[in-house]
């Protein structure tokens, strides 16, 4: 059992992931997402002091989102975001697509065996010792 303080409320709950907030806060800044967003809809071309101060949300947690990819920058805002790799102007999340599929690339030749190719199937249709279904 992993026991914490909500960093919000102080109020003491049992930690299994993520941020370090008690359930009944997560809802509240789930409840203030869907106003950001209903409010962005609304108000198209909003920035994000606009949306801030219009949803009592501060700055960095709209940014946060955007970070984690809940919300998403319009191809036509004046708002930058960069690539925390390789400085690229993005709309949303942390990385462009192509340092991100060098990250995916990067971990997939990382979990292979070194120096093993994987071995073909082979058919021995003369061995008796299969395996069958009843």
């Amino acid at each position: 059992m992993n026991v914490r303080n909500c960093r919000n409320c102080g109020c003491i709950f049992n930690h299994m992931s993520g941020p370090v907030i008690c359930p009944a806060c997560k809802e509240k800044v789930e409840e203030k997402f869907q106003e950001v967003k209903g409010y962005i809809r609304e108000h198209k071309g909003a920035g994000i002091p606009e949306v801030a101060e219009a949803c009592e949300v501060e700055a960095g947690q709209i940014r946060q989102w955007l970070r984690e990819g809940r919300l998403e920058l319009s191809e036509d805002s004046p708002i930058q975001m960069s690539c925390e790799s390789c400085g690229k102007p993005i709309r949303s999340g942390r990385f462009c697509e192509k340092c991100a599929a060098n990250m995916t690339r990067g971990l997939q030749d990382a979990i292979k065996p070194r120096g093993q190719e994987p071995k073909p199937a082979q058919n021995n249709s003369g061995d008796r010792a299969k395996m069958r279904f009843l």
